[in-house]
């Protein structure tokens, strides 16, 4: 009997040691002199799996019904000074023009820097500011009531750049401005509006008129590459103007720029 329980025992512990099962709150079993250990870990079952891909799946339908009307917002406010991004080109001279004539506007304001593929600027006149004066020119408004204001500067941050252009603009001019409303394309007016107000400051209130993109349709902005740049893009862009950028940072590289 003894000689039984001492066999029963030997096998036992040559299958826990095959095995190598730890229980619940044992230590781990370890190997090659302890470099390595084995222990008891939790994982997702096939139950767990499938919420999370429930989730994931309800987060993707959230995001591509919510996105594009958050970043497309559109909010007037009372003001008598229209801002035009330039870059944004015909449908926004468009609607720049509708707004001129429907609103009450004295002056229309067009921003942009130098436009692509040039080395960098050159003269206010290779500018989108510019080319955004001429076509809302074209549009119907009067020449005297439209001033292209470039910045001079072709590098990273070309938004915030356009809005401390505006804003030296202003000073230099005496213009005392409280208001003021800004035509952009659709998905970049939220992170135009955020760094507008950024450079303007609190005490003057900006409005924003989102421009529809005509290269891809709102709704269904997912089933279009030129809708999924687009809007992703300006996505993680607004994030980064939000929480990652500084302007107090790049104020004197833009002043040295504009200058």
């Amino acid at each position: 009997m003894r000689q039984d329980l001492l066999e029963m025992g030997s096998r036992s512990a040559r299958i826990s040691s095959n095995n190598e099962r730890v229980p619940s709150g044992a230590k781990p079993v370890l190997k090659l002199c302890g470099i390595i250990s084995r222990k008891e870990r939790w994982g997702l079952s096939a139950r767990g799996w499938l919420f999370l891909a429930l989730f994931a799946l309800t987060v993707g339908i959230a995001l591509a019904v919510g996105l594009h009307p958050f970043l497309a917002v559109t909010h007037r406010v009372n003001a008598d000074i229209l801002v035009v991004e330039g870059w944004v080109g015909e449908p926004a001279a468009q609607a720049g023009a509708e707004e001129f004539k429907t609103g009450s506007y004295q002056r229309v304001f067009t921003t942009g820097g130098p436009t692509l593929g040039g080395a960098g600027f050159v003269s206010d006149y290779d500018t989108y500011a510019s080319l955004g004066a001429g076509m809302l020119h074209k549009a119907g408004i009067p020449a005297d009531r439209i001033q292209k204001v470039p910045p001079h500067y072709n590098g990273r941050d070309r938004t915030y750049a356009s809005a401390i252009a505006l804003r030296d603009w202003f000073h230099e001019h005496n213009l005392s401005v409280r208001s003021i409303n800004i035509i952009t394309e659709d998905a970049h007016a939220r992170r135009t509006r955020l760094l507008f107000q950024r450079a303007l400051g609190k005490d003057v209130s900006v409005g924003i008129i989102a421009v529809p993109c005509e290269e891809y349709d709102s709704k269904h902005w997912w089933r279009y590459s030129a809708g999924f740049r687009d809007v992703v893009g300006e996505g993680i862009a607004y994030v980064y103007a939000r929480v990652l950028f500084h302007p107090s940072t790049t104020n004197e590289q833009f002043a040295g720029a504009i200058q």
